[in-house]
Parts: C-alpha cells; sequence; structure tokens
C-alpha cells in the first residue's frame, strides 16, 4: 500500500474522479437538542444555528482526518481513539464563571 495521500486530502478536497463517501447514518451526522445545564433545550435559532454549524464543521474535519490516516496507512481504531482524546482534553475557559454544580464537591 502507498503511503502517499491523495492530492488535496489535508485541505478537505476530494479526490478527482471518486465518488461521493456515503452519508453517515442520520444519528451519527445529525446535531443533538442542544441543552442548558438545567436540561432545557436551548430554544434562540440564531444559538442553534450556531451550534449546529459548529458541530457540522467538526464532524467534516474529523471525517476528513480519519479518511487521511487511513490512507496513509494508519490504523483505523488508534485514529478514533486519539480523535476521542482530543475532544476528552479539550479545557472549558468558562468553568470559573458556571454556577456551582450541587451534585459535586466544590474545587479547592
Amino acid at each position: 500500500m502507498s503511503t502517499k495521500a491523495h492530492p488535496g486530502a489535508a485541505a478537505g478536497r476530494s479526490k478527482p474522479g471518486a465518488k461521493s463517501a456515503p452519508k453517515a447514518k442520520a444519528s451519527h451526522g445529525k446535531p443533538p437538542v442542544w441543552r442548558h445545564d438545567d436540561g432545557t433545550p436551548v430554544s434562540c435559532l440564531e444559538k442553534i444555528k450556531v451550534l449546529n454549524e459548529n458541530y457540522a464543521e467538526l464532524h467534516q474535519m474529523a471525517q476528513d482526518a480519519l479518511e487521511d490516516a487511513l490512507l496513509i496507512g494508519c490504523n483505523e481504531s488508534q485514529v478514533r481513539l486519539a480523535l476521542h482524546e482530543l475532544v476528552d482534553a479539550l479545557v472549558n475557559p468558562y468553568e470559573a464563571f458556571a454556577a456551582p454544580d450541587e451534585d459535586k464537591p466544590p474545587k479547592d
């Protein structure tokens, strides 16, 4: 297997003459119902639009990264794990401003 990635892979462009990738199942590519901390759904349409656009962009970037890695010859499970670890390592810069959670002990 060649280790050379297809032209434009990193930029997210499709391969010339290639068939489009099959669509992800609706449950995987469809954004969730966005909720507030109290569980109520976000109702502002502009906020939902921003969240859904961010979700779609992240989904496409992760899909492109997975495809590039597979074309390069990486192990799929290892790449998926790395993507999970990337999300798990995200930091909430607003945590100090959040209301205290009654279920969690106070941070020292």
